[in-house]
Formats: structure tokens, C-alpha cells, sequence
């Protein structure tokens, strides 16, 4: 029988250690947002969900969902009539209380909220000074909407106001070309974008000392033909944007499997965040919440993935030295 001794059992650790460490790789991250954060009930469930799988999310909230009456009648985006919206306003002010309410929570739980801009409005036209405009009014309706419901607001309400809303997502994920968007969020406070779309899975580049995220281009259906890891691209190409309930169960099952193998790829490849888009609407009868349900459910837990906010991603990534500069 051959017998170690202690000196070389340390050594052949020693020569083990290198091969071990070769192996390792970071985590998978997967990165789920949505967009709008607006009905309450949803709020709730997507809440709950985050609870039953240990995920944190990232609500891009749109402003005008923040907005009474008064506040309505008095919001003029750039280039609009006052009191216009593409998404609406909020019906009344136990409707805001409801949400300010759920939002607040969410950020004691860890989730982070995000901006969405106010009234969905494609930017793509907009100047720097337009951005601003919309911006401003972002941090006003923030600031005021405790107070503008009759609710003294929560100690600390104003400093996530003021230093934690850190990104920005364009409506429709229109940007302007070139920097004036950017130059906009920069002055306003934000330290990332997430309003591009990439070809596949991407790490996040730096440009203009923004650090700008893209949702990805992912296989979908029988024939794998990319699509935006979104659901409302699903719920386009699934039901050309009309509401199918019938085929639901069907709609799920095709998101999940595009889903859960953007992420195969990633977990058993590279490991590059995998970013996934969703509203605060059921299509389809609520097929792609219950294939993201599943999503989460199924690989949260795993010991190697972290399923975070953009906000938390953000150092993550950067120890990695990922981070590619974009000069311009």
C-alpha cells in the first residue's frame, strides 16, 4: 500500500490547484426586467414570484402610471399636446397609493426600479434637451407622489429617488442615434442604459461613460428564427399581437423552451448575462409570465446562477473585465 505523507498530500494539492482553478467559471446571470410597472396586481404576483425563486428584478417604471388629475392634465411630453399618453395615466389616486405602495416594498426587497421615461412616447427624434425635459419630469413626479396622494411619504423615499434609480430603458426601445440620449441620461443621473438590442446574448459595453445593455436576439419556435428575448415580440409573432387565450398552453411551452435554451447556451458556454424583457401584461393568457415563472423556478436556485437586477449585474461584470469601451 502506497502511504502519503502529510508534505505530500500538500503537494499534490498544490499541483491540483491550478487545473481546479483553470476549470472555474463565474456565474450565470440572468437578467430580468420589465417594462411599464404599472397594474398592481401584477406587481403582487411578480413580487411573490421573486419571493417563491430568490430573483431580483428590475422595474422600469413609466412615470404617468404616478400621475393624478391634476399632474395629467399638466404633463406635455416633448412634442405633445398636454395630457397626452401612449400608455395612459393612472385612474385614480387609491390606484397610485396601491402602487407606491407595492414599488416602495419591492425596493425594501431588494428589486431595483428603473426608469421607463412617462407617456411611452418613441424618442428616437428627441434632442438632448427633450430627454432632459422628460427626465425632469420623471424625478418631479417621483419626488411629489406621495404628497400628491395625501400620504406622507416613507423615510429614505427620496434618496432612492435621488441616487437609486440608476437606469433608463426607451419606450418601444427606440434611442436617439448618436450620443444626444445618452448625453441626457448622464446629466440626469443614471449610470446605465438598457434600450439596445444585440444579435445574441452580449456583455455590456461602456460608451460615453454609460454603460449600455442590450436584450438579445434568441432561437424561437420550429424553425429557430431569432427574436427579441421580449414578450411582446413573442406575443407578436405568436398571435400577430391579438389576444389568444386558446393557444396559450402552446404559446408557453414554445417561450419556455426559447428561453431555457438561450440560457443552456450561456450556462454550458460562456456564461455572458442572459437578459430577458417582459410587461405588466398577460398575452396570450398569461403564457409568457408562466414560462418565466418556470424559468425562474427551474434555475434560480442553482448554486453557479444569480438571477439580479442590472444594478447588482453591474460589478459583477465588472470584475470579470468585460466591460469594452466604445469610443465615439
Amino acid at each position: 500500500m502506497c502511504r502519503l505523507t502529510a508534505a505530500s498530500f500538500i503537494a499534490l494539492s498544490l499541483l491540483g490547484a491550478p487545473a481546479s482553478h483553470a476549470e472555474e467559471k463565474p456565474k450565470q446571470l440572468l437578467l430580468i426586467s420589465f417594462d411599464g410597472a404599472h397594474d398592481n396586481a401584477l406587481w403582487q404576483k411578480s413580487r411573490e414570484l421573486a419571493s417563491r425563486t430568490g430573483a431580483h428584478f428590475t422595474y422600469f417604471l413609466s412615470c404617468t402610471f404616478l400621475m393624478n388629475e391634476a399632474a395629467r392634465k399638466a404633463y406635455q411630453a416633448p412634442h405633445q399636446k398636454p395630457g397626452r399618453s401612449n400608455i395612459g395615466f393612472a385612474r385614480n389616486d387609491e390606484e397610485i397609493r396601491e402602487r407606491l405602495g407595492n414599488i416602495w416594498h419591492a425596493h425594501l426587497e431588494g428589486h431595483e426600479i428603473g426608469s421607463h421615461a412617462c407617456g411611452h412616447f418613441d424618442g428616437r427624434q428627441w434632442s438632448a434637451a427633450d430627454w432632459s425635459e422628460e427626465f425632469a419630469t420623471v424625478r418631479k413626479t417621483m419626488l411629489t407622489a406621495w404628497e400628491s396622494v395625501g400620504l406622507k411619504e416613507p423615510d429614505g423615499w427620496r434618496d432612492l429617488v435621488e441616487h437609486g434609480v440608476k437606469g433608463f430603458r426607451a419606450p418601444y426601445l427606440s434611442a436617439t442615434a448618436g450620443t444626444p440620449m445618452l448625453e441626457a441620461e448622464k446629466k440626469a443621473g443614471f449610470i446605465y442604459d438598457a434600450s439596445l438590442i444585440t444579435k445574441g446574448p452580449a456583455m455590456p459595453t461602456q460608451e460615453h461613460d454609460m454603460i449600455r445593455f442590450g436584450l438579445p436576439l434568441i432561437p424561437e419556435g420550429p424553425a429557430e428564427k431569432p427574436i427579441v428575448g421580449m414578450d411582446y415580440n413573442l406575443f407578436v409573432r405568436h398571435s400577430k399581437a391579438v389576444e389568444d387565450a386558446t393557444d396559450s398552453a402552446a404559446f408557453e411551452a414554445r417561450a419556455y423552451d426559447a428561453f431555457r435554451q438561450a440560457f443552456n447556451q450561456q450556462y454550458e458556454g460562456d456564461r455572458i448575462p442572459l437578459q430577458l424583457g417582459f410587461h405588466f401584461v398577460e398575452m396570450n393568457g398569461g403564457a409568457y409570465w408562466r414560462a418565466l415563472a418556470r424559468l425562474t423556478s427551474d434555475v434560480c436556485h442553482m448554486p453557479d446562477v444569480a438571477c439580479v437586477s442590472y444594478s447588482e449585474a453591474i460589478p459583477i461584470i465588472e470584475s470579470r473585465g468585460k466591460l469594452k469601451q466604445i469610443s465615439g
